[in-house]
Formats: C-alpha cells, structure tokens, sequence
C-alpha cells in the first residue's frame, strides 16, 4: 500500500520556504505522494476554510518537481470546470514528462458559488464540465506525437453518488475526501452496486484522511478517518486496504488555518506514522 501526504499550498504559513520543506520532509520520511488543493480566487465562501496566499497546484508542483527525486506529485483535487480541458490537457501532460513520470491528476467538480460566479463558469454546470474535462484528457492523451505523455493516473474525487457513478463511468479510483469509517463501510456497497449497474468493474479505490494523533482513543461513532490513536488510525488505514485501496492520502491540515505556520506539528506526526506504517 502507498501512502500519500496532502500538504496544505494555502494559508499565513505558505511561503515558498515552507512549501519547499513540506516536500522534502514527506519523501525523506519515505511517503510515496504528495498532493495539493485547488483554488483559483479566493473568494470570502473560499477563504473561510483556505484563506490567501493560495499556491496554484500546477505551478507549485511544477516547482516541487525540481527539488524532489522520488516522490509522486498530484493534485486532490483539481477543480476540473475552473480552466479550459486542453489547457489542464496541456499543463498536465508537460508536468508529468519534466518530473519523470511522476504526476496524479485528482479531479473535482467544485462547491464553491462565489469562486465560480468570479470565474464567469455556471455552477449548475459542474458536473457536466467535469466530465467534459474526462473525455478530454482522455482523447487529448492518447496523442502520443503530441503531448507525449502516455496514461497520466487520474483519480476521480467526491462523497457524492455523482463522484461513484463518474468513477465507475470512466473506470478511474474512486478518490472520497476526509469520511468517517462507518460512512465509508455504507457507501462501498453502493459504489459497487453502481458498477454493477452499469455493466462495469468496481473502480480502485484512493481515499483522503485526516492525520491527527491523539493520546486517548477517540470513542465517537461520528470519528474521523485517521483520527485517534496512533492504533486508531493504523486500524482505519488497515481497513481501507482490506476494503482494497492501494493508496491512502493523509491530510494533517484539520482545519485552523493557522496550523500552517507551525508545519513542525504536522511534520511530528507524519513522522510517528512514516515509523509504524504498514
């Protein structure tokens, strides 16, 4: 199983020193990814949860990629109506042949009003250009003479039975963001009820979750993904493996944007995990 660290590109403590130590710590402590959000204007519903500076993800990890040998790079998720497909088509086949064949492509629909009324994209059509977005990558990558990239991975992000059926639909891992283990155990049956609906094999699976340590075991059915104890959350990563993820993101930024400038917390418990992962 790989294991992932979403690292906040957002907030007070984004800087480019920052960032640049939050990649070097993730592949020195042996993590096999590192991934970063998208925002393109930081609108007031935006910043409530990612306040400015706010990194765009192509760009930053375009940087990333030239100061780390290893380490996959992807995004989770890029926000798939903000920019035009063969843009991002273009943007991600060029990053994905500089860093080496390193790149993830984790695409969203978006939720944000405001930030799509800045952008001039209707909201209600989310969906529809999200998978707009699909088919063109696809078409747009498979030609080689062209964009020489090969099959970049994608993953398909969302909780909602819209994000299952678009992952069953165009056969990529199912990427749910940030759950608690007994909606997990309640929507895999639906995700595969979906797929054989629709005539199709189950999609590999790719979850987020938190990272956050605690001392005493958290006993509420309504915990977290990868919150508790350290058994507590070997025991969750232990059981989306059973379920059969092959990765596992793990996302320390729990929600107070001024976390970010103390990435030394993060960094500590990324730490005990690196030393007792499965």
């Amino acid at each position: 199983m790989r294991i992932g660290v979403n690292v906040p590109n957002f907030g007070p403590g984004a800087t480019p020193d920052n960032l640049a130590r939050w990649a070097k710590t993730s592949e020195g402590l042996g993590f096999d990814l590192l991934m970063l959000s998208d925002h393109v204007v930081i609108t007031s519903d935006v910043a409530k949860q990612y306040p400015a500076p706010f990194y765009e993800p192509v760009t930053t990890l375009a940087w990333l990629a030239g100061i780390t040998t290893r380490i996959q790079l992807g995004t989770t998720v890029l926000i798939a109506p903000y920019r035009h497909p063969l843009l991002v088509a273009r943007m991600a086949a060029n990053l994905h042949q500089l860093s080496g064949g390193r790149l993830i492509v984790g695409v969203g629909v978006g939720w944000a009003r405001e930030e799509f009324a800045a952008l001039d994209v209707p909201f209600e059509r989310r969906g529809a250009l999200t998978d707009e977005l699909l088919r063109t990558l696809r078409t747009a990558w498979d030609d080689e003479a062209d964009y020489g990239s090969g099959k970049i991975p994608i993953w398909v992000g969302g909780n909602s039975v819209a994000g299952m059926r678009r992952a069953v639909r165009f056969g990529y891992p199912w990427h749910p963001l940030r759950f608690t283990m007994s909606w997990f155990r309640e929507a895999l049956p639906q995700l595969r009820n979906i797929a054989a609906e629709l005539g199709r094999p189950d999609p590999e699976l790719a979850p987020r979750i938190y990272l956050q340590l605690t001392e005493k075991p958290i006993d509420d059915p309504d915990r977290r993904a990868g919150t508790g104890t350290l058994e507590q959350v070997l025991e969750d990563i232990e059981e989306l493996r059973r379920a059969g993820a092959e990765t596992v993101l793990v996302d320390p930024y729990l929600g107070d944007p001024n976390e970010t400038l103390r990435p030394e917390e993060a960094w500590q418990a990324l730490a005990i995990l690196a030393a007792h992962r499965p």
